[in-house]
């Protein structure tokens, strides 16, 4: 569960406080936009990158021209209708503040409907239908730090030329669906202390007898797990997974292991094949991309060959472990950043991952940083120390909310926005200017601090870099 403080907050990103009060109003907005563009997603970076490795003395990397230009300040961009701001805890809240004051508020006349996800109390709201929530479903457009995981989350990589992949076929990024409801994380265990029988029974509401089944004869001590899922959450789950696949254009994939769980994961699949044949097939061959069901063990196998380019939607407990594999390939057993991050990583970094909540009509979309809230860093800030912490994420998050929103209200100029950010963001790194987890990579594990920046020495240059790229293009 969880509590959201009842209290609202309406503030304006810009400053500028025209928040959309009647929801008729912004549901009509909605209803007459016409759309030409899709939805994109970081894959348009993939290609044209001059990789910059080399290295650079201290005060290349971390001396910065004055981020005030002389061009004069950028029109801002209006933004039609709100989006929902979820704030997060420990250090993604300190650099997500930081981001807001240096990268949105200068460039986007924004509202934003805000919640504390902190410092909450009174309203208590399913992690699983956070996303179906009124205020999420009236905006259709979230961002959240870091605090919980709900729903249907989809996670993809962000690559960087110079920041090496241990996995050298991967090209392209492979974005993990997982979901994110019952199965192991809402199982009932017991530790069985003696011999005797266990047995699952089932009572029917409608009053019909109980089905009991039988489960294990135990001879002495031992352990029990019980677990389940749902038709609803499963078609959801389907649903979101077919959309997101069509909005990126890239075949889908779901893994099962429905040869030993013949009717548990056997309804993950054949859920699936009925969404697919009800609802996408037509649309998914018009566009040259499959759906396909697999066993987890061939698509592991097929994932390691492959060069990417799909998604993989996952049962629960399955996508929680190959979205860390995607992320960390282990080469090395220590890492000097976080104690819960014990390896290097097969596309970059735990910091180089996009996480996305879609509802299933692939209407509603939340964004946010996939870290976690990096607690150590938190608590080094705290006593005044100097942290390193990659935000990328932060910047691809807004990728994704921006676009959607974009998407919704037929807003070319947001969209050209984000992708600036975007490319400002990926050729800082690519200039050789990176925090620490992303220099250990390119430099080795005992990289000096000449070669890194601090966390806000690095919003600083993806700052600078952005309103270099806007003064450019801004129209003379």
């Amino acid at each position: 569960m969880l509590a959201i403080r009842l209290k609202l907050r309406y503030s304006s990103m810009a400053g500028v406080a025209s928040f959309i009060s009647s929801s008729s109003a912004s549901a009509s907005s909605l209803a007459t936009k016409k759309f030409s563009f899709q939805l994109t997603s970081n894959r348009h970076l993939f290609n044209s990158r001059v990789s910059l490795t080399m290295r650079m003395p201290s005060a290349s990397i971390r001396c910065f021209a004055s981020i005030a230009s002389s061009s004069g300040p950028i029109a801002k961009i209006r933004v039609q209708n709100p989006i929902v701001e979820m704030d997060g805890d420990e250090m993604t809240r300190v650099i997500w503040k930081m981001i807001k004051d240096k990268l949105i508020y200068p460039y986007l006349e924004l509202d934003t409907k805000y919640y504390d996800l902190v410092n909450c109390s009174n309203i208590l709201v399913p992690e699983t239908e956070l996303v179906y929530t009124p205020l999420l479903c009236r905006y259709n457009v979230a961002v959240k730090c870091a605090t919980i995981t709900p729903g249907t989350v989809f996670r993809e990589p962000i690559l960087c030329t110079n920041i090496p992949r241990i996995v050298p076929g991967w090209k392209k990024p492979i974005c993990i669906g997982r979901h994110a409801f019952g199965d192991q994380y809402r199982a009932t265990d017991a530790i069985i202390n003696g011999p005797g029988k266990q047995k699952m029974v089932f009572v029917p509401e409608n009053g019909e007898a109980p089905t009991e089944l039988d489960v294990y004869d135990f001879k002495g001590p031992g352990i029990a797990l019980a677990m389940y899922n749902v038709d609803q959450s499963i078609r959801a789950f389907a649903e979101s997974s077919m959309s997101m696949a069509f909005s990126n254009k890239w075949p889908l994939y779901l893994s099962t292991k429905n040869t030993i769980l013949k009717k548990y994961d056997g309804r993950f699949k054949d859920i699936f094949q009925e969404v697919y044949e009800e609802k996408w097939k037509q649309q998914f061959e018009e566009h040259s991309i499959w759906y396909e069901h697999r066993l987890i063990d061939d698509m592991v196998a097929y994932a390691l060959k492959s060069e990417g380019g799909y998604i993989w939607a996952c049962k629960n407990y399955d996508g929680d472990v190959q979205s860390d594999l995607l992320s960390q390939v282990t080469i090395s057993t220590t890492s000097s950043l976080t104690k819960s991050v014990l390896v290097y990583v097969g596309f970059g970094s735990l910091g180089l991952m996009t996480s996305v909540l879609l509802s299933s009509d692939g209407k509603t979309l939340e964004a946010q940083a996939a870290h976690g809230t990096v607690t150590r860093h938190f608590r080094l800030h705290q006593k005044g120390q100097e942290t390193s912490t990659n935000s990328v994420c932060f910047y691809f998050c807004m990728d994704k909310w921006t676009c959607h929103r974009a998407q919704l209200d037929g807003n070319l100029k947001l969209l050209e926005f984000v992708h600036t950010l975007e490319d400002s963001c990926i050729g800082t790194i690519e200039s050789g200017k990176m925090t620490k987890d992303l220099a250990i990579l390119a430099h080795g594990p005992k990289v000096s601090r000449e070669f890194y920046l601090n966390t806000g020495e690095f919003i600083d240059a993806v700052a600078h870099k952005l309103q270099e790229k806007l003064h450019t293009s801004a129209p003379v």
